[in-house]
């Protein structure tokens, strides 16, 4: 459905409905804002970035004044600061952020333009992301979100809630956009598809994102999705298309994508000369302006001219109180900058929660854990211990879901979840989509609403297109100060099984450690796996969960099932063998290969399995390299840059006076696994090489 119309007058039943001295103000302030950063702030070089989002303005504080659950979520981009101010945010906050102080959204870690705002008493504006699209698809796991707690958990206050995303015509190019796409018309969730189509991306036409340059006409025969389009600019047209789009979604007749053409009337940024732009193309938009169109629309039919300049002053006069006190504000304290890069407890213990995100804001009880396991019944392998663990948890924790392809009816690609989704229903254990962009980015969404999602990746080479996803997801405690955090546990499958091959088979867990805020868990045996995945899934930090594909039905692997409650914490590896001669440091697949090699070497060598690499256990490889004076690090990752180049460098640092030998590694050599078996033994540690490693270090 297209639509265009127009209401008859500013008199009308619609247009009563609107607040517009609100909104007169709201874009008022929007624009001194502007002003202010452009003319002052950022000359003065009191700020570094700049998105002027004049010509975006009126039709955001339009839909800012729609959104009026205090459970819808609105994710925006760079431009969107209009609908913040709609929604209620302070200017103290807003120009702190712009001056990098403490009280904006960041504290001054991230970018002023890179908005949230942990709305208390309203509409939450959901942690934008620094990269074009990223904010499609968290949105579209907020509005399924919104549709779980009122049909499966039975929250009657989520009914009329609904999601909105925001994004420019360019960003209709980006996989998030199309992933969320997918979700939103194959699940018909509630959500709004703002989109702001001001002809360009940067400097690049939108008819090079999308044919012609108009994705409403693009998406017309799109099925399940309702389309609307219009001018932005027009307060009677943009206020009718508004508040059309947001009813449909509200009143649950499937998802929205509402097209509003709106001129550009700045650079991309405050540097940008706008030379790819004609004079003639610069004065069409200059005269496309909504605010003169604005002041047109209602005065003096609904305020006087007097009115509209006393809004005007006291706009001005707010945004230069508020400058003044802001720029008396400090700059966060550096010995504060590595804070809340994890959950964190105060003095006494306690949990300081995140105002946002997750099961711990609302206060969700766990049953009681232990760390002393309780062996039950015979070996199992991993994949059993594994899916007994999700089992248990998902019985005892409503807000759980499991989700990735083929989970479902097939059980997981790795037989994992077999049965789980007849036990727990389609809502609970459901397939996704073939993206895993929307995979990651959908538990985003999910775990901002209040949920624990558990998503699986196939396999670990599959997690490249979620890469973005993955890295915001972490980052984002860190970047709002602590007032958003979106927990979950990745299930992601790797390493070499009966053969290798690049696209299966890699581990590279590395790139996880490099991605600050997750932790990674790489569990050798069932009963670890157990502990540790429970541990995972009642913490309050986002977790990468590695199940070795060598090691799920390998018989060392294979443990007594520890019981219910058992928990390992993070953090604390476990000796394996006791020795006076040498470290060997390990984890995952290497770890029965370096206890074999220990035992057959002759030597007296102490096996360490990390099981945990964020965070790593320092302390216990310490201890133990001072007590042998020798260090074999042995991964099977590749070499270069692997994680056992962070730990040789600190035995080195550590323990360097207590060596008898230079810390070695034995690893892959930086190739991907090979495919043939016999290669692939060629190039994975194997017993016979560890077992020559030790004598050799021994030895030295």
């Amino acid at each position: 459905m297209a639509s265009a119309a127009r209401h008859s007058g500013p008199h009308d039943n619609l247009s009563a409905g609107c607040d517009w001295a609100s909104v007169v103000h709201t874009l008022l302030l929007s624009r001194t804002l502007d002003d202010l950063e452009e003319t002052v702030l950022l000359p003065d070089r009191k700020m570094f970035y700049q998105f002027s989002a004049r010509g975006h303005d009126l039709a955001q504080i339009l839909l800012a004044q729609r959104l009026t659950s205090t459970l819808d979520a609105a994710t925006g981009y760079y431009r969107s600061r209009p609908l913040l101010l709609g929604l209620g945010i302070s200017v103290d906050e807003v120009l702190a952020a712009s001056l990098a102080r403490v009280g904006g959204y960041s504290d001054g870690r991230d970018i002023g333009t890179v908005f949230n705002f942990a709305n208390p008493n309203g509409p939450q504006a959901l942690p934008m992301c620094g990269g074009v699209g990223s904010q499609y698809t968290p949105s579209a796991g907020w509005a399924q979100a919104i549709e779980y707690r009122s049909k499966v958990l039975k929250d009657a206050s989520k009914d009329n809630a609904i999601a909105v995303v925001l994004g420019g015509d360019a960003s209709v190019a980006t996989n998030g956009f199309w992933a969320a796409l997918t979700m939103a018309t194959t699940l018909k969730l509630p959500l709004l598809f703002y989109i702001e189509d001001n002809g360009y991306g940067i400097s690049v036409p939108s008819q090079f994102q999308t044919p012609g340059g108009d994705i409403s006409q693009n998406l017309a025969s799109f099925k399940g999705l309702t389309i609307l389009s219009g001018d932005g600019t027009d307060p009677e047209e943009a206020l009718q298309l508004i508040t059309t789009g947001v009813g449909h979604v509200r009143d649950r007749q499937g998802p929205v994508l509402l097209r509003l053409t709106v001129p550009r009337l700045s650079g991309h940024s405050a540097q940008d000369t706008q030379d790819y732009k004609t004079p003639e193309f610069v004065a069409g938009e200059k005269a496309r302006d909504p605010l003169p169109r604005l002041k047109e629309y209602l005065v003096p039919k609904i305020m006087s001219a007097a009115d509209w300049d006393k809004i005007e002053q006291q706009a001005k006069a707010e945004v230069d109180a508020a400058v003044a006190r802001v720029q008396e504000r400090e700059v966060l304290s550096t010995s504060d900058l590595t804070r809340f890069v994890f959950s964190e407890t105060d003095s006494n213990g306690e949990p300081i929660r995140q105002s946002v995100g997750g099961l711990w804001p609302s206060d969700h009880v766990y049953p009681a854990s232990t760390e002393t396991p309780a062996p039950e019944g015979a070996r199992i392998n991993m994949v059993t211990a594994i899916r007994r663990t999700l089992d248990h948890e998902l019985a005892t924790n409503p807000k759980m879901l499991l989700f990735g392809e083929d989970i479902g009816p097939k059980g997981g690609v790795h037989a994992v979840t077999m049965g789980l989704q007849k036990k727990y229903g389609t809502d609970r254990v459901f397939d996704t989509s073939l993206s895993e962009e929307g995979i990651i980015g959908r538990a985003v969404g999910l775990s901002l609403a209040g949920l624990l999602p558990v998503p699986e990746i196939q396999f670990r080479k599959y997690a490249e297109p979620a890469t973005e996803q993955l890295n915001d997801c972490g980052t984002m405690r860190w970047r709002t100060g602590n007032r958003f955090a979106a927990p979950m546990v990745v299930r992601m499958a790797g390493g070499f099984s009966k053969c290798g091959d690049p696209w299966h088979s890699q581990t590279n867990e590395v790139q996880w450690i490099h991605n600050t805020g997750w932790q990674v868990v790489v569990p050798s045996n069932a009963e670890d796996a157990v502990g540790l995945l429970r541990t995972a899934l009642r913490g309050n930090d986002p977790v990468i969960f590695f199940e070795h594909r060598g090691l799920l039905d390998l018989k060392w692997s294979r443990r007594p099932y520890p019981g219910d409650d058992y928990v390992v914490p993070f953090g604390r590896a476990k000796t394996i063998t006791s020795g006076s001669d040498l470290t060997i440091v390990t984890w995952g697949a290497m770890v029965d290969r370096c206890e074999e090699a220990a035992a057959s070497s002759g030597q007296s060598v102490e096996v360490i399995d990390l099981r945990t690499l964020v965070p790593w256990d320092r302390e216990t490889v310490l201890t133990s390299v001072r007590k042998t004076h020798r260090c074999l690090v042995v991964h099977e990752d590749i070499a270069t840059a692997g994680f056992g180049a962070e730990i040789t460098a600190v035995v080195s640092q550590e323990c360097f006076l207590d060596l008898d030998a230079p810390p070695e590694r034995l690893t892959m050599p930086d190739i991907p696994s090979p495919y043939n078996p016999v290669l692939l033994n060629a190039a994975v540690p194997t017993v016979e090489r560890i077992e020559a490693a030790i004598n050799n270090l021994i030895s030295f």
